[in-house]
């Protein structure tokens, strides 16, 4: 009965103990998570080594000081999908779940709760009658996100047309504009020329 009690009595302590074992890389911390490789695919664990993200594919590498991997800034990590060979980028929370949509052309880090993105915006021109098919003119804008992925700030307000297609768009657009502090952002302009804007 004794040797009973005693395992029943240490079936819950096993249970909460958790091994990782076989991974390929192990990043450090940030955000209070490390990113976890196993084959082709990242996790997160927290700081008791348990898998609080499991792993995808989906999750967009950062390079930093000692690697390439992904990583959450103000409880945001990056995510990309590809939808009609297009990839957009997104982010999710520390459970995982997507709480920005995949809809921006390219996107960064999250930096005290705001990051730059390029959202893509479409206007209809008319219609081709001979084809009986719209006609849509497609510009993407440089924005400063917060982390819900509202856009509170247009950084280019003219935009940059862009065909929204596959033959066309090989790899995301580059952002151009740069926080240089928490307030100011750097924003080249069509002159090719720095313009320093304060975001507060």
């Amino acid at each position: 009965m004794k040797k009973v009690l005693i395992i029943l009595l240490l079936i819950p302590v096993f249970a909460l103990a958790q091994t990782t074992e076989e991974l390929d890389l192990i990043a450090t911390y940030n955000d209070g998570i490390a990113a976890i490789k196993k084959d082709n695919s990242w996790g997160f664990i927290n700081k008791k080594g348990v898998i609080i993200i499991n792993f995808r594919d989906d999750l967009v590498l950062t390079k930093t000081d000692d690697g390439k991997y992904p990583v959450f800034y103000n409880n945001r990590c990056l995510i990309s999908e590809k939808k009609d060979g297009i990839q957009y980028f997104g982010y999710i929370d520390k459970t995982g779940e997507k709480i920005i949509e995949t809809k921006f052309l390219n996107a960064s880090n999250f930096n005290n709760d705001v990051a730059l993105a390029l959202e893509v915006l479409s206007q209809s021109m008319g219609k081709n009658d001979i084809l009986n098919k719209p006609i849509v003119n497609y510009k993407y804008f440089e924005v400063i996100i917060d982390t819900e992925g509202n856009v509170k700030e247009y950084l280019n307000p003219k935009g940059n047309n862009i065909a929204l297609d596959k033959k066309f768009i090989k790899s995301p657009p580059k952002i151009t504009s740069k926080f240089i502090t928490e307030d100011l952002v750097a924003i080249l302009n069509e002159n090719n020329k720095w313009v320093i804007k304060s975001i507060k």
